[in-house]
């Protein structure tokens, strides 16, 4: 599974950071055309995540996640096909569909096959990934300083095959215990669960809100520093992708040996204090950063991104935990894939969100700061006597598919 990680995540990296170039330079795309349909897009592809949870669920979780990755491969193939902007929005959404199922699907794998070391396993899995999508964003670079339509769509083609490949080597992967079917009666008898609803549980619900909110620091790297630092700062405009390196730098090296602090229920719980403070300390940062000369431009925001990451590690290392924890075992599936639809949102709204905050200038992170502050304390609060003693990822008792 890790191999697959490198492999689909390299396929990311040529496709994501190229995207909005491709619709402008091949399709001939607006400005405005574009950002409504990477937006649309990503909206739409909010439904890949529940939907592939809940298949799950009641399939062999490898064969879903092999779907999904064909439809993400097929969907962005079929880009190349045409330049109407209709069929372009549908293939843009089918590919986010398959995106955000296979994300899940993903995730529900790691969960099923390693118990209680899945916080370890997602960190290893994050740090391959990351290392991937760096991989793939350099192979980026040097196609686009080609510049032609040809480079633009070998990046396209590169991201489908990543897809396929990933496809090809989950068929060698043993399908996870699935713990949707119990043993509730005497002898051998098994029983079906009837599994329980995650759009019906209040609780969870209100979790997932809470993460849509501590998922912007994604939005932020991407789309908040790069305009700040243009529109707000003295900063020379460079810093920007090298703050980006530096993040990716940062979760390489520090997510493995963090996870260790949040590898139980209740740790992962504790972690949400030092993660407020870590947004506290960022976005203040942001909102120094445009006060004052270059060099204390330049250090506020060194400051911000490496709060800001620590807190992305932080938090990656807190959701992977409790998104499981508060699931039953016969619902993981559709649990999770609920849970996915917080990171989804965040990719539709979190740059409108993000530009928002700049029009509002360094007043504008101070209130974030605080939104996310309070996003903090409020899910230790809802989560506080919903935990339970001992993880739920290694259920007693479980059902392998044959």
């Amino acid at each position: 599974m890790l191999a697959i990680t490198m492999v689909d995540k390299t396929g990311n990296g040529l496709w994501t950071a190229t995207q909005a170039l491709y619709f402008t330079y091949v399709t001939g795309l607006s400005l405005t055309e574009v950002g409504l349909l990477i937006a649309l897009s990503a909206g739409l592809g909010i439904a890949g995540a529940p939907i592939a949870g809940r298949v799950a669920d009641r399939l062999p979780v490898t064969r879903v996640l092999i779907a999904a990755q064909l439809l993400r491969a097929l969907a962005g193939l079929a880009l190349l096909t045409t330049d109407h902007y209709a069929l372009l929005l549908v293939c843009a959404a089918l590919a986010s569909v398959g995106d955000r199922g296979a994300n899940v699907l993903t995730k529900l794998y790691a969960t099923r096959i390693t118990g209680s070391q899945r916080v370890r396993y997602q960190a290893l899995n994050r740090t391959v990934g990351n290392t991937g999508f760096a991989i793939g964003g350099l192979a980026a670079a040097a196609a686009l300083g080609i510049g032609t339509t040809a480079a633009y769509q070998s990046l396209l083609v590169g991201n489908a095959i990543s897809s396929l490949a990933a496809a090809l080597l989950t068929l060698r992967c043993g399908d996870a215990p699935s713990p949707s079917r119990v043993v509730t009666g005497s002898g051998s008898e098994r029983v079906p669960v009837k599994p329980a609803n995650p759009w019906r549980d209040r609780t969870y619900l209100l979790y997932v809100a809470s993460e849509t909110v501590l998922f912007l620091d994604d939005a932020v790297f991407m789309v908040g520093l790069p305009l700040w630092i243009v529109h707000a700062t003295h900063a020379p405009h460079g810093l920007a992708p090298l703050l980006l390196v530096l993040n990716n730098v940062m979760v390489v090296a520090l997510q493995i040996p963090m996870a260790k602090f949040g590898a139980t229920t209740r740790a992962a719980r504790r972690l949400l204090l030092p993660l407020a403070a870590a947004f506290a300390v960022g976005t203040l940062a942001m909102s120094a950063s445009a006060v004052g000369s270059q060099w204390l431009a330049i250090t506020a925001l060194v400051l911000a991104a490496v709060a800001l990451t620590l807190a992305e590690i932080i938090h990656a290392t807190i959701s992977w935990e409790l998104s499981v924890a508060l699931a039953p075992d016969e619902a993981q599936g559709a649990y999770l894939g609920v849970h996915g639809v917080a990171a989804s949102a965040q990719r539709s709204a979190g740059p409108l969100i993000v530009t928002g905050v700049i029009a509002a200038g360094p007043a504008g992170w101070t209130l974030m700061g605080a939104g996310l502050v309070a996003s903090c304390f409020a899910q230790s609060r809802l989560v506080r006597n919903k935990l339970p003693e001992a993880p739920l990822s290694v259920p007693s008792i479980t059902v392998s598919h044959q």
